[in-house]
């Protein structure tokens, strides 16, 4: 998948687009990555002297790839809004270079609200699973 794929997919743009690539796409299963380059614009304060990705950088990072995975389930007028989060366990360090692999998975649908639970692994070990719901709210003109 091609990044203007990506970007048709999902509203999200740099500097807080989180997703470079697709290589894996099914109905309810989706696997992406992401290479976090050492000019992050977080890096800056997240730390100085140690840097690290941000917990919340890679629980996003797991929303996105849980976006593109729902633009083929709902309208594209839509914005994917996360209502939930469950379960967060974080388990290792990402640093700057280190390539995450985006594992989300769509577990269950009542109406409009999207059940998704995604395992980020960085080297092909844990580094964060989560849980969480996805509601899409109209885009207002």
């Amino acid at each position: 998948m091609s990044r203007q794929q990506i970007l048709d997919a999902i509203p999200h743009r740099p500097p807080m687009l989180l997703v470079d690539e697709v290589s894996e796409w099914e109905p309810e299963h989706i696997v992406c990555r992401k290479t976090f380059q050492p000019d992050e614009w977080f890096f800056q304060g997240h730390y100085p002297d140690y840097p690290l990705v941000p917990g919340v950088i890679l629980c996003e990072a797991a929303m996105q790839a849980g976006a593109v995975l729902l633009s083929k389930h709902v309208a594209s007028d839509g914005v994917p809004v996360v209502g939930r989060l469950n379960d967060v366990k974080f388990k290792r360090m990402v640093r700057p270079g280190d390539t995450i692999q985006l594992d989300v998975t769509l577990d269950e649908r009542m109406g409009d609200a999207f059940f998704l639970s995604a395992k980020v692994l960085a080297s092909g070990k844990p580094a964060v699973t989560l849980s969480f719901v996805v509601t899409v709210a109209k885009r207002e003109a």
